[in-house]
């Protein structure tokens, strides 16, 4: 009975072992994270690259964490990210026929990193003729809150070499204030500005970075232009030919008023609106060779308003008239005593705006960028301009600043 009780006690233990036998759980497969790709332009290898060169990455899966640029001697070349990252641009030229290393490091979402390094050896210096440049905003200045960044091109750039052109024109603004970049129908100018009035005290930072730039088949850049200044309060004129009187206002408020004298029917004064341009306190009209010219006279006080040569200036042989009839070359008559005056309250990048007289303002003549509506400014753009860019609302109050500061002399120094 003993042995019988063990036994039938011990049998569900045998079954029990039968039933029961499992297999280890399979580890799931661990997920490979692949490391971003990376590709850098100029090519590794790469020989006669411009001077303007910059270097391209393109990334798959990361972003740019770090790039390294340094010449044949090992010395560190600067370079900064185009706002939308597409490239690094040297913050100066490359020099010609020197070789370059460069060192692209792109980093994925997992913390995975690819670094690509890639060499290249620049051009000689181009034997081809330049485009010389002039830009029109200076260094270590206070402009008017009008002031557009101009750049003048000679010869003017032909329509398919623009956008290679402006793609080296940069603005930086802070507080940030963007705008956009808009041609004159020849090419002989381009202008930059916002959609509204620069602000009070903002400060800008202009580069032209043309050097060794290829502009289509026959012509190379000059030069690297760089300008940093200010703007301050605002002042605006306004001359209407219907009252012979100039409305002088400072920060939205008038100042004083001053009778004038414009251009007579032979000779009009444009309207539109215009920016000054130089401020001279002598200078010397000479039309010798011109139409309607053919005289020479000094004058004092005298701020330009167009390369054609209208002019706000001193002029006492014709106080009489000021006020009642225009009788100049096309210039704005005022008294010594007025345009004296006027010379210390109005700076470089102030606005003028013109209106009754028989000719309109032409594209070109001077720094036309607000003798248009912004719609218009920006298809004069060789770039694509966000749409969301466009003029503050009618009711926003409007910005206030003052100008100054001297731009390079113009073509023509002609007035009356």
């Amino acid at each position: 009975m003993a042995l019988v009780a063990v036994t039938v006690a011990a049998t569900p233990l045998v079954l029990g072992g039968c039933t029961t036998e499992r297999k280890p759980a399979a580890r799931p497969a661990e997920r490979v994270v692949p490391s971003p790709e990376l590709t850098l332009t100029p090519a590794d290898l790469s020989r006669d690259v411009p001077l303007s060169a910059e270097v391209l990455p393109l990334v798959t899966g990361g972003k740019i964490t770090a790039v390294r640029i340094v010449d044949d001697a090992g010395t560190l070349v600067r370079a900064e990210p185009r706002v939308d990252g597409s490239a690094w641009v040297p913050t100066a030229p490359l020099r010609p026929q020197r070789t370059y290393t460069v060192a692209v490091t792109a980093t994925g979402d997992s913390g995975r990193t690819t670094t690509r390094t890639t060499t290249f050896t620049t051009a000689a210096a181009s034997t081809k003729p330049q485009v010389t440049s002039t830009l029109y905003f200076a260094d270590k200045q206070t402009y008017g809150t009008a002031m557009p960044v101009t750049i003048g091109f000679d010869p003017p750039i032909a329509r398919a070499a623009r956008a290679d052109v402006q793609r080296r024109l940069f603005v930086t603004t802070k507080p940030a204030q963007p705008g956009a970049w808009s041609w004159v129908d020849d090419g002989s100018q381009v202008f930059y500005r916002a959609p509204d009035f620069w602000r009070p005290g903002t400060t800008i930072s202009v580069r032209a970075g043309l050097e060794g730039l290829p502009i289509g088949r026959n012509h190379i850049g000059d030069a690297d232009r760089a300008a940093t200044s200010r703007i301050g309060r605002q002042v605006a004129l306004d001359v209407d030919n219907a009252t012979k009187q100039m409305r002088v206002l400072r920060d939205g408020k008038l100042i004083r008023k001053i009778p004038v004298s414009l251009g007579k029917r032979s000779t009009p004064t444009s309207s539109g609106k215009m920016v000054i341009m130089e401020k001279h306190q002598y200078t010397t009209f000479d039309t010798r060779g011109e139409p309607n010219g053919g005289y020479v006279v000094n004058v004092e006080d005298a701020q330009r308003l167009t390369w054609g040569g209208e002019f706000i200036h001193g002029a006492p042989w014709s106080v009489s008239d000021q006020g009642h009839r225009n009788v100049s070359h096309g210039c704005t008559n005022i008294s010594a005593a007025n345009a004296d005056w006027l010379m210390g309250v109005t700076q470089v990048g102030d606005l003028v705006t013109f209106t009754g007289t028989e000719v309109r303002l032409q594209s070109g003549n001077g720094w036309t960028a607000w003798n248009t509506s912004w719609g218009q400014f920006v298809k004069g753009s060789a770039l694509p301009v966000p749409a969301d860019l466009r003029p503050a609302p009618a009711s926003a109050p409007p910005a206030r600043a003052v100008a100054g500061g001297v731009p390079t002399p113009g073509p023509s120094a002609s007035g009356g």
